[in-house]
C-alpha cells in the first residue's frame, strides 16, 4: 500500500493540529508501513481532517471511546492535544469525568480522571518552564 505525497502531508499537518506542533515526527520512521500510511493518510488526513465535526467534537467522541478502555495514558494523550488547542476550560475538564461516570463506570472513569489530571499537570509544568 502506498499513499500519494499530498495525502501523506495533509495527514501530518492534521496530526500536528490534533496533538500539537511537531508530534507528527513520531510517524516519520514508519513512513513505508502500510499500517502507518492508513493512520496518517486516512485517519488523520480524511477523518480528523473532515469538517463534519469540530476538532473538539471529535475529541469528545474519542474520549468517550477511550474511557471504556480504562487507559489513563491514552486519555492523557488526547487531553494534551485538547489543552494545546485550548479546546476545554478547566471547568469543562472537571465535568468530563463526572459526566462519564454514569456511562463508563467508576473504574474506567477513574482512568479518565487520572489522564485529565496528568495532562493538566503537564500543562502547568510547560507553563512554568516557559516563564
Amino acid at each position: 500500500m502506498s499513499i500519494d505525497e499530498a495525502q501523506w502531508q495533509k495527514g501530518l499537518e492534521v496530526f500536528d493540529k490534533v496533538y500539537g506542533p511537531g508530534t507528527s515526527a513520531m510517524t516519520l520512521p514508519f513512513r513505508d508501513s502500510s499500517f502507518n500510511q492508513e493512520i496518517v493518510g486516512n485517519q488523520f488526513a480524511n477523518l480528523w481532517g473532515s469538517d463534519i465535526f469540530s476538532m473538539r467534537e471529535k475529541r469528545l467522541l474519542v474520549l468517550g471511546a477511550t474511557a471504556m478502555l480504562g487507559r489513563p495514558d491514552l486519555v492523557e494523550i488526547q487531553m494534551n492535544g485538547a489543552l494545546t488547542n485550548d479546546e476545554f476550560t478547566d471547568d469543562e475538564l472537571d465535568f468530563l469525568p463526572l459526566f462519564l461516570l454514569f456511562y463508563a463506570g467508576a473504574g474506567n472513569t477513574t482512568a479518565v480522571f487520572r489522564g485529565i489530571e496528568a495532562a493538566k499537570a503537564r500543562r502547568k509544568e510547560r507553563a512554568a518552564a516557559a516563564e
